[in-house]
């Protein structure tokens, strides 16, 4: 094991804590293997033993971060999503490949798919913008967190005003999607695409209310005038 995994790793256990793992176990939905730490000293831990590895390469940190990622504890696939995104300056657009893997063979919760996706897929798609194809693509995988991911990947770009067009499509695409978490993600990209494009996002939700689902419609409209949320929310 790489010295600085094994640091990082010491670290983790000595700070576990048996009544946080608990609470956080009962947090997710899904089964999560934890430690037991919160995230604010996960963070502090992934900064910490960055600064051990930043002169390697890209290459040796992403090698890093995929045996975080094959442990299967939440904190250390925490720790590679920091570690993956302290090189963002340095990504190319084949990079894209590597995070479609570690979505789609590791990330098991929201909370993974969210921090992997927020930040490196979607920095390397406002990057290179071609690649919003890719979650076109994504929006139509069996695997539910690379579905969820096509949609929470642009939630920052959106709420910046970019590709409304390909959020409607990729909102097409997941429209019907029976799971909740799924709903959630691409209610909320649309939520956030409306910070620039409420017009544009509210026309949307009014022609296919009669078939979205009420978790997505409730996201979407989430920080839209009352009226409009009324509007939005009459049968």
């Amino acid at each position: 094991m790489d010295e600085v995994l094994e640091l990082a790793r010491r670290e983790l256990r000595e700070n576990a804590d048996e009544t946080k793992k608990l609470s956080g176990q009962k947090f997710f939905k899904e089964s999560v293997r934890l430690y037991g730490l919160p995230v604010p000293a996960v963070n502090r831990i992934a900064r910490d033993h960055f600064k051990l590895i930043r002169q390697r390469s890209k290459h040796e940190i992403f090698a890093l971060c995929e045996d975080l990622w094959q442990s299967g504890y939440m904190e250390e696939a925490l720790i590679a999503c920091t570690w993956s995104h302290s090189v963002h300056k340095s990504y190319q657009s084949e990079d894209m490949d590597i995070f479609e893997n570690w979505l789609d063979k590791y990330v098991s919760n929201w909370a993974t798919c969210d921090t992997l996706c927020n930040h490196s897929v979607s920095d390397l798609v406002d990057m290179y913008p071609a690649l919003v194809d890719v979650l076109k693509k994504w929006a139509r995988s069996e695997n539910r967190w690379v579905r969820r991911g096509a949609a929470v990947s642009l939630i920052v770009p959106a709420k910046r005003g970019r590709f409304l067009e390909d959020v409607f499509l990729i909102a097409d695409t997941l429209l019907l999607d029976s799971d909740d978490l799924v709903q959630k993600g691409y209610g909320w990209m649309l939520k956030e695409a409306a910070e620039n494009h409420q017009h544009e996002v509210f026309n949307y939700v009014m022609r296919n209310k009669s078939v979205m689902p009420r978790t997505s419609l409730r996201y979407a409209i989430e920080k839209m005038p009352g009226e409009l949320k009324a509007r939005a929310m009459e049968k």
